[in-house]
């Protein structure tokens, strides 16, 4: 029998596709989700086992984890990222798990402005100490949906609003990210210790996702580079949580620093699933076709919807961080480094490696030593 896999955050863009992906290769899965909707129906009538639960509670991740052998962890674009990484760290260690998949970003470090991409740098290194568990890292960069929010308007007003200048990106799809993952859990053992930074198959300027997107849409599409206040206010207009915003401003100005472009794109994908990675406009095409899929509270509009959503827009009230400066509180750092302004981090950037501490290289586990 093939062994049970754990999918966490299961609902979200990587996590569905992952759960699709296991059960069409006979796999037996478990789907972390939050709460009961139209997604989690749609796993179940699939075949998924749904398991509802909080993240940072550890009673609900052991039960989770019950009669589990492999697990996919995604922790959500959320405060308290460490935490429930850390409990399920611990919880995999409780099950004896064969292996573990964690999903990272591109850019951690100790050093970051980021207090969420600086818990990723902490949570990919400790993850390493778990004694009888094996550890696989998936760090991909800046996803294609983020530059596949503006959408709804873009299909109708013809603009695509971002705050990324000229710099360039290898926007991989979720999809990918996913294909990625199932690889990695339906075979751990040859990729036990590694790293895997998966992206799209091509370096693009905002100007070039235009250029795709009038090609995508069969209509004209032109960049328009905006400050990321506005970008914030839009994304706030959206329903986007503030902290989302306040972590991305970073990623915003890296993007534009060309961070995003160091050794990019690479061959992860192909390397990992045997087959390319999907282009930026077949992503963008499947979003086309299904917008709700980018963010849940995203729909279909006419032009008059979008151009009364962009004045709603303007009349929204950008966002105050200072709220989320202070929930920082000790943690915030006083001369903190953008990755492009960290030479260790560009170093490991350079060697398409995830930048980790030296040690504890404890692999391959006791439990496959002994087998």
């Amino acid at each position: 029998m093939l062994p049970r896999i754990l999918v966490t955050s299961a609902a979200g863009h990587i996590g569905r596709h992952t759960v699709e992906l296991l059960l069409d290769a006979g796999f037996p899965v478990r789907a972390f989700v939050r709460c009961k909707d139209v997604r989690s129906d749609d796993m179940a009538r699939r075949g998924a086992e749904i398991f509802v639960g909080n993240l940072n509670d550890f009673r609900d991740l052991t039960r989770a984890l019950d009669g589990v052998k492999r697990a996919f962890h995604i922790p959500p674009f959320a405060p308290h990222l460490l935490h429930n990484t850390m409990l399920m760290c611990l919880a995999a260690q409780e099950a004896r798990l064969d292996a573990l998949v964690l999903l990272s970003v591109f850019n951690p470090s100790p050093e970051h402005p980021s207090l969420i991409s600086r818990e990723h740098w902490i949570a990919n290194n400790i993850a390493r100490w778990i004694p009888d568990v094996d550890v696989i890292h998936l760090n991909p960069g800046i996803f294609a949906f983020p530059y596949l929010l503006t959408m709804p308007v873009t299909r109708r007003l013809g603009v695509l609003p971002l705050p990324f200048g000229d710099g360039r990106n290898a926007p991989v799809s979720e999809r990918d990210i996913a294909r990625c993952g199932a690889a990695l859990l339906k075979d751990p053992a040859p990729f036990v210790g590694t790293s895997w930074r998966p992206t799209g198959p091509e370096l693009l300027t905002a100007a070039d996702i235009a250029a795709v997107l009038t090609d995508v849409l069969a209509r004209g599409v032109r960049y328009q580079p905006t400050s990321f206040k506005m970008f914030a206010k839009a994304a706030r207009a959206m329903g986007s949580p503030d902290y989302d915003t306040y972590n991305l401003r970073h990623y915003a100005k890296e993007i534009s620093s060309g961070a995003f472009a160091i050794s990019a794109p690479t061959d992860h994908v192909t390397r990992l699933t045997g087959a390319p990675a999907e282009s930026f406009g077949d992503t963008a095409a499947r979003y086309v076709r299904d917008v709700a899929r980018l963010a849940p509270n995203l729909r279909d509009i006419s032009t008059l919807g979008a151009i009364a959503f962009m004045a709603w827009m303007l009349l929204t009230l950008p966002q105050k961080y200072t709220d989320l400066k202070a929930r920082d509180g000790a943690a915030h750092l006083t001369a903190p480094l953008l990755a492009h302004q960290n030479p260790t981090w560009r170093k490991a950037a350079q060697e398409q490696r995830l930048l980790l501490l030296n040690g504890p290289n404890r692999f391959p586990s006791s439990h496959q030593r002994s087998a």
